[in-house]
């Protein structure tokens, strides 16, 4: 393993900590704040809190589903060029 891939894993890693800590203060603590309180000014309205990762999921779920029926498509191309080839 290379020091490029050890490096690119931690930051990978320390970017997906920071997102999980901060979307759980954002979630789960920020409720507890009065609303007053300095803290709210560092998040985004609560309803981006249900409304982002909605949107990321379909559109994780969108990017799987094109990267699928793209691959089945190109292997029923190759399949046909196969065939076509045996019966020439």
């Amino acid at each position: 393993m290379a020091v490029s891939d050890m490096a690119l894993g931690g930051s990978m890693l320390l970017v997906a900590a920071f997102v999980f800590v901060y979307y759980t203060t954002w979630t789960i603590l920020l409720p507890f704040f009065d609303i007053s309180s300095p803290i709210h000014d560092y998040f985004p309205a609560r309803e981006w809190a249900v409304r982002l990762p909605a949107f990321i999921l379909v559109i994780g779920l969108s990017g799987v589903g094109f990267f699928v029926g793209l691959t089945i498509a190109k292997e029923r191309k190759k399949k046909a060029m196969k065939a076509k080839l045996r019966a020439a």
